[in-house]
């Protein structure tokens, strides 16, 4: 509660300067993949019900129009990577200035926000960002995502691709097909959804979600071809439904929050909905950003060296073996994933390799990051079987990036390298994958380095000497 309250009194400040722009910015246009998919949200329902009746609500289902756009301004855009336009909406939505589709598409209504950003800061407004104004926009818009923690979540249970600020919602349950993010004490929660069956159409779910659950009272709706948007009250919450059709399936996501914390959701549930990408494609979409402090697993092989996974000590300032010290990084290989830290002074046991990575059941040995359930500094087992693909099943717990994998003699037989798109909760869930980095690899690794793996430790009790948190701090 104290972490909350300490989160909830800097977004306070926060969104008051976020939410004013974003009643100022409504451009008329939306561009084309601004979005055909993804109606915008309505932090109020008579703001969006006035904006309805001037016929501009919810124009994210309308191509947008560059008609006022000059081509030079288009070509200018055109040019920059995919990828670095998606950061530009990202940032702009976060700032209050653009409310629209993360698409990367720029045309009148992404331009518009531009200049409404270089408008309130007293630039020119040329629609296009020099580079002291780009990193202005970066500068704006960086703390308020890391205030609620703000992550890119891939949906297995649904398939969906969707917005979450870990902060504000640090709790995840997945079960029955529906994944749910939530606060402590749920005075926030974001949860997904997915209808599939022969002949679904939108209409007949529409007009249940408008009154289903018990106590909810719609204040604004859209329904068109392909999507819906429901917002209102639920009993003493306010909340925000958004939903798309394809084929004969529909997938969307509903979000709740205590109404006293309207402020604060708000331009949240704009980002959200901006976020939200039902039928995902293979567009680049922003990476979820990593988090200042993160912790792995690693295991020493001998000869002062630790092997880990490479992905956990990717942007470390600072790398760190708790209880020894600073760690000293010997190698990294992209193709096998792996790295090696190498640390002076330290009496840690070495563990025994095998002769070959196994199929079948193997003991992870890892320690649990100090925010996930049952995380603490001791070193514990979890059992997982390997695929003939090396995949691990089920995926460890957050902290075990990096972690032993044994055979059943109690040997070395690869390293556990989670990748984890779910980011928001305090464990992987089924969104998350892992996989075993074969013994070959790690051999292969220490001989190209001149490394001599001298480990005798064997068995599962043995082998917990070998075991230390490796903890990245980036800046």
């Amino acid at each position: 509660m104290r972490l909350l309250g300490a989160i909830l009194s800097f977004l306070m400040a926060v969104s008051l300067a976020a939410a004013e722009p974003a009643k100022r910015a409504e451009p008329k246009e939306q561009t084309k993949a601004d979005t055909k998919e993804q109606p915008k949200a309505k932090p109020a329902a008579a703001k969006a019900k006035k904006a309805e009746k001037k016929g501009t609500a919810d124009k994210g289902e309308k191509n947008e129009k560059n008609e006022k756009v000059s081509k030079e301004i288009l070509d200018s855009y055109a040019a920059i990577p995919l990828n670095d336009r998606v950061s530009i909406q990202s940032d702009l939505i976060w700032t209050g200035d653009y409310n629209g589709v993360l698409s990367g598409e720029f045309g009148e209504r992404s331009v518009a926000a531009v200049k409404a950003f270089q408008k309130r800061k007293g630039g020119k407004e040329t629609g296009v960002l020099n580079l002291q104004e780009r990193a202005s926009l970066a500068a704006a818009a960086k703390p308020k995502q890391e205030a609620v923690g703000w992550r890119i979540v891939d949906d297995l249970s649904t398939g969906a691709r969707i917005g979450i600020p870990a902060k504000l919602m640090p709790n995840t349950n997945v079960s029955g097909g529906i994944s749910r993010w939530s606060s402590q004490r749920s005075e926030t929660s974001a949860e997904t959804f997915r209808i599939a069956q022969t002949g679904t159409t939108l209409g007949p779910i529409f007009e249940r979600m408008k009154k289903e659950p018990a106590g909810r009272r719609t204040e604004y709706s859209v329904l068109k071809e392909d999507f819906f948007v429901i917002s209102g009250l639920q009993n003493l919450k306010k909340f925000y439904v958004r939903a798309q059709l394809r084929g004969d399936e529909v997938r969307g996501i509903t979000i709740l929050y205590d109404q006293a914390m309207a402020g604060i959701m708000e331009p949240v549930v704009v980002a959200m909905s901006s976020a939200f990408a039902p039928f995902p494609s293979g567009r680049p979409v922003l990476p979820p950003p990593r988090r200042k402090v993160e912790y792995a697993s690693g295991v020493s092989v001998g000869q002062g060296v630790i092997v880990t996974s490479r992905e956990a000590l990717e942007g470390c300032h600072v790398v760190t073996i708790a209880g020894i010290g600073g760690a000293d990084r010997v190698a990294d290989d992209k193709a096998s994933r792996l790295a090696l830290l190498r640390v002076h002074g330290a009496n840690l046991n070495a563990v025994a390799l095998a002769g070959a990575a196994p199929k079948g059941d193997v003991t992870l040995l890892g320690i649990a990051e100090p925010q996930a359930q049952g995380g603490g500094a001791a070193v514990s087992p979890a059992k997982a079987r390997v695929s003939d693909a090396l995949a691990l099943d089920p995926a460890p717990a957050l902290g075990f990036d990096g972690a032993a994998a044994l055979d059943a003699e109690g040997r070395l037989a690869g390293i556990a390298v989670l990748d984890m798109p779910l980011v928001a909760g305090t464990a992987p869930g089924p969104s998350a994958t892992a996989a075993l980095m074969p013994v070959e690899a790690i051999r292969a690794l220490l001989a190209e380095q001149k490394i001599v793996a001298d480990g005798a430790a064997a068995g599962t009790e043995a082998a917990k000497g070998s075991i230390v948190r490796v903890i990245c701090v980036r800046k």
